[in-house]
């Protein structure tokens, strides 16, 4: 089957088309393979009409790029925390050390 691009307004018709014809019988008269048609139907759904062009949007982007950096933000936390509470393990057990020789 030879390769067609539909436009986004085409891709709007026969999503709306199918909703009303059924789904089967569209997608064997636009020749649209049923997962093509799901994954139109979900970025429909999830964006509208944007959802259709390729790759992410610039918003979605700019979210990723906060997201990544509050996610390195809070691993450098966890990793000084986890390093401030091995070296009071090791302070105590130096001081609790140096006691038992004291009394003994």
């Amino acid at each position: 089957m030879k390769r067609r691009k539909f436009t986004n307004e085409e891709k709007v018709k026969i999503l709306e088309e199918a909703s009303k014809n059924g789904v089967t019988t569209t997608l064997e008269h636009y020749g649209i393979y049923p997962a093509t048609y799901y994954a139109w139907k979900k970025k429909y759904t999830s964006m509208g009409e944007e959802g259709f062009a390729h790759g992410m949007t610039p918003g979605q982007l700019k979210r990723i790029r906060e997201l990544e950096k509050e996610n390195r933000l809070l691993k450098e936390l966890v990793a000084e925390k986890e390093l401030e509470g091995k070296l009071k393990d090791e302070l105590l057990k130096k001081k609790y050390a140096l006691e038992k020789r004291k009394n003994s």
